[in-house]
C-alpha cells in the first residue's frame, strides 16, 4: 500500500555537500511523493550526491532580476503534487514533525492552504535552549500563491528568496513539531552569508515600500527599527535576556551578540547609503 504524501519536498542548493546527505537520510523514501533538487551551479559534490541517492536535480541560472529560486521552480516547474515544501539542505526532519506532517496533510477537513513551520537552531555544535524561535512559511498549496514579489536589480549575489515570505489566498496553520535545522560548515560561513544578507536587507529597506500591506507584522516592526540605531542592541536584549538566551551560556551571549551585528550592519549600511558614501 502506498503511503506516500502528496507532496513535493524542494531543496534549493548550492556546494551543500556537507549538509545534503543528512537532510536526504532524514526524509527518507516512504514520505513524500517527489523530492528535487534545484541546483545553482556546485562546484563540490552536492549533484553526484543526489544523483546517488536517486534524486531529480534541476539546473537554475539567475539572471539577477525576478524571479529568484523558489519563485523560479514554482513557475517553470510547478509541482504536479498537492503541496509543496521547501526544505533547505541544512534542514532535517524529525520523526514527529513527520508525523505531525502527515496528520495535516490527510485532514480533508482542513481548509488551511499553509502552514507555518518551526526549527530547532544549533550553534557551535549544540541546540540552542533561549532566543527568538526560527519559524517559516515553507509548506502550501501548489496554487495558492507564490513567495512576495521584490523586483531587485541584482542587488547582491543572493539567487535565492532571503527573507521573503509566500503570499497565500487562504487560511495559514501552525505545525508545533519542530525540524532540526543545523549547518555544518561553520562561523566563518555563518558570518559571510549574514553579512550578504545584511546588504540585501538594506537595499530592500531602500528600495521597497516597507508599508506593504502584505508584510506581516513582525516585518513592518524590523522594517520601522532598522531607521534607528537601537535595532542591534533592542534585538540582543530580546534575545539573551527576555527569550532565555542566557540559557545557553556563552553559546547565547556569543550567538546574540553575532545577531546584534547583523541588524547593527544593516542599520550602518542603510545609512551609508542614505549618505552616498
Amino acid at each position: 500500500m502506498n503511503n506516500l504524501l502528496d507532496l513535493t519536498i524542494a531543496i534549493p542548493v548550492r556546494n551543500e555537500a556537507a549538509n545534503l546527505p543528512g537532510c536526504l537520510a532524514a526524509i527518507g523514501s516512504d514520505l513524500a511523493s517527489r523530492v528535487i533538487i534545484i541546483d545553482s551551479g556546485s562546484t563540490d559534490a552536492t549533484i553526484a550526491i543526489a544523483r546517488e541517492a536517486g534524486i531529480e536535480v534541476v539546473n537554475f541560472i539567475w539572471n539577477g532580476h525576478f524571479p529568484k529560486k523558489r519563485n523560479w521552480f514554482l513557475r517553470n516547474y510547478t509541482p504536479s503534487t498537492k503541496w509543496v515544501l521547501f526544505l533547505d539542505a541544512d534542514e532535517y526532519l524529525t520523526d514527529s514533525f513527520k508525523q505531525e506532517l502527515r496528520t495535516a496533510l490527510q485532514d480533508n477537513s482542513s481548509s488551511n492552504v499553509g502552514y507555518w513551520l518551526s526549527y530547532t537552531v544549533y550553534f557551535l555544535g549544540k541546540q540552542l535552549k533561549g532566543g527568538y524561535p526560527l519559524r517559516k512559511l515553507a509548506l502550501f498549496r501548489v496554487g495558492a500563491g507564490e513567495y512576495e514579489r521584490i523586483d531587485e536589480q541584482q542587488w547582491s549575489q543572493l539567487d535565492m528568496e532571503v527573507h521573503e515570505h509566500p503570499i497565500l489566498n487562504g487560511e495559514i496553520g501552525v505545525l508545533h513539531s519542530k525540524i532540526d535545522h543545523q549547518d555544518f560548515r561553520g562561523v566563518s560561513h555563518y558570518v559571510s552569508k549574514h553579512n550578504e544578507y545584511a546588504a540585501w536587507e538594506a537595499a530592500r529597506f531602500l528600495k521597497t515600500n516597507t508599508t506593504n500591506s502584505d508584510f506581516t507584522w513582525k516585518q513592518r516592526l524590523k522594517y520601522k527599527l532598522m531607521q534607528t540605531i537601537w535595532i542591534g542592541p533592542l534585538y540582543f536584549l530580546g534575545s539573551f535576556l527576555v527569550l532565555g538566551g542566557f540559557r545557553d551560556g556563552s553559546r547565547g551571549l556569543s550567538f546574540a551578540i553575532l545577531k546584534m551585528s547583523y541588524f547593527t550592519q544593516i542599520y550602518c549600511k542603510i545609512r551609508e547609503s542614505k549618505s552616498g558614501r
